[in-house]
């Protein structure tokens, strides 16, 4: 048994304060530039097109993608946080270990937000060059949620989700003592939470920074598939959704939601 069986028996129910306090945090960040109508100016559409430097534009970005990672990832992952919260609390400097665990499941979203970030920019330039594709938009809003529900459906994210489901073992078996064993276990974690729901973060991603409704109902999708009673159920229910939203963006691009029809 590793020594961090004994905090799975024991685990508190309650999430950790400065996690419940980073997603609210977060939370209330996106209210308020919705309702200040300034959400819009940190999508990436807004910071490609006429904004800054594309390093500022990057930083500008990734400084909004944290927010929208707190206030949508950590709510997925509180099962294993509460569990690490248990583990660590016998660890020389508990405060730091806990840190670098959520700075190695930071690094990894943060990484994909760099990545989808700077693909947009190709994206952006390629659209401009191609006409046809501009006078489209539909076409790849579309695109991103036909990816998105087919996604869920696949062998690649049954097999994460399967990892996230059961933080329990997950924890006892890459448990080390020390930051580096937590960061190492948090970036791991990360991983796995990206497996199962970069595509989902992706349709975000499009839909941009702070729409709220957007957020809140994806939030509530990646919570509940990896923690709720039928979360292996709701699954492909949402894929079916997706792929719904898509056909009515190739077929009928006039009843398309918005912030998709003009996302490029």
């Amino acid at each position: 048994m590793t020594a961090a069986a004994p905090a799975v028996q024991r685990a508190r129910h309650g999430a950790p304060r400065p996690v419940v306090v980073a997603i609210a945090a977060a939370w209330a960040i996106a209210i308020a530039a919705e309702l200040s109508g300034n959400a819009g100016a940190l999508h990436h559409d807004a910071l490609i097109e006429g904004g800054p430097p594309l390093w500022a534009a990057l930083l500008l970005f990734l400084v909004a993608w944290q927010a929208m990672v707190a206030a949508m990832m950590l709510p997925s992952s509180l099962p294993l946080i509460r569990l690490f919260e248990a583990a660590s609390g016998k660890q020389e400097r508990p405060a730091l270990v806990r840190a670098s665990f959520l700075a190695g499941y930071a690094a990894v979203w943060t990484g994909f937000g760099a990545v989808a970030f700077l693909g947009d920019v190709v994206l952006h330039h390629t659209v401009d060059a191609v006409p046809w594709l501009e006078a489209r938009p539909w076409l790849i809003g579309g695109s991103v949620l036909a990816l998105a529900g087919l996604f869920q459906f696949s062998d690649v994210k049954d097999k994460c989700l399967s990892k996230c489901r059961m933080p329990g073992p997950y924890l006892l078996s890459h448990y080390r003592r020390g930051a580096e064993g937590a960061f190492k276990l948090g970036s791991g974690h990360g991983l796995f939470c990206l497996g199962c729901c970069w595509a989902l973060m992706l349709v975000m991603f499009a839909a941009g920074v702070a729409v709220l409704w957007w957020m809140a109902a994806l939030t509530s999708v990646m919570v509940y598939e990896k923690t709720g009673r039928h979360g292996r159920a709701l699954t492909p229910v949402v894929g079916i959704g997706l792929l719904v939203l898509a056909g009515i963006a190739f077929m009928h691009p006039a009843w398309f939601p918005t912030p998709f029809a003009h996302t490029h």
